[in-house]
């Protein structure tokens, strides 16, 4: 057998060094931890309270109204659901619905038919497993029908104020555009963002990103000029590299669970 002469320390140390560099640059955060504490203290100075803006009465009517919003607007499932919460919002009473009935409320949605199937699934399970009540674990509420990891992440933030990150559209592009915590999957992205979000900030961030997405960081033409962190920004094709002034913004007014 051939003898392997072992590396010296040395040359292990120079074989590590080169793995770490390897790591390509679009996968790290552009931002320095200071950097990210600024970003997170202007959008916590510019919206103290953000809230989600899917309208709810309880942790029930909040699982079906994420549920219904995917590949849909807020604005839409709001227009859908503020007469079907009316009368169902409770498992039970959505049961008692039927989905052929659900379906005449939530036809202005997109995939409203399967998402009706759903919901009425959804319903049935949590009667029989959960005894009619929201679960408050990220790993029961993905076994409901037509509730992914993002739904999870939603409910658990804000039904039980838990500090989760929800990655959806916005927060997908925002965290890519500007480099704060760049990934080739929501997953990916959910992880970098909760290592570079400063722990102080985590429990509003999804919404504060969310947010600044929907309203100043648009998808055709983000709104540089609006912007609070346009002097921290490292998106390569912003327009505008001076901050808008930071004042406090109206309140939200988004009905929410009691």
């Amino acid at each position: 057998m051939k003898n392997v002469k072992p590396k010296s320390p040395k040359q292990s140390s120079k074989s590590n060094a080169a793995t770490v560099r390897l790591v390509p640059a679009r996968q790290r955060s552009a931002y320095s931890a200071a950097e990210a504490e600024e970003i997170f203290r202007r959008f916590s100075v510019q919206r103290p309270e953000p809230r989600g803006e899917l309208e709810h009465v309880n942790p029930f009517t909040l699982v079906v109204a994420v549920a219904l919003s995917a590949q849909a607007t807020d604005a839409g499932v709001n227009k859908a659901t503020r007469a079907l919460f009316a009368v169902a919002d409770t498992p039970q009473k959505m049961l008692a619905l039927g989905e052929e009935k659900l379906r005449d409320y939530i036809k202005t949605i997109g995939l409203y038919r399967n998402k009706a199937k759903n919901v009425i699934a959804l319903s049935e399970k949590l009667i029989a497993d959960f005894g009619g009540e929201v679960p408050r674990t990220r790993e029961e509420l993905v076994t409901l029908p037509g509730v992914g990891r993002k739904t999870a992440n939603v409910v658990l933030s804000m039904a039980f104020g838990q500090p989760t990150i929800a990655v959806d559209t916005h927060i997908f592009r925002i965290a890519n555009r500007i480099r704060l915590a760049p990934g080739r999957t929501p997953d990916e992205v959910e992880a970098h963002l909760s290592r570079v979000i400063p722990e102080a900030y985590l429990y509003h961030a999804h919404h504060w990103l969310i947010l600044h997405g929907r309203y100043v960081c648009k998808a055709r033409r983000p709104e540089c000029e609006r912007c609070v962190i346009a002097d921290l920004c490292k998106f390569p094709e912003k327009t505008c590299d001076i901050p808008a002034p930071l004042v406090e913004l109206p309140p939200q007014v988004v009905p929410v669970a009691g």
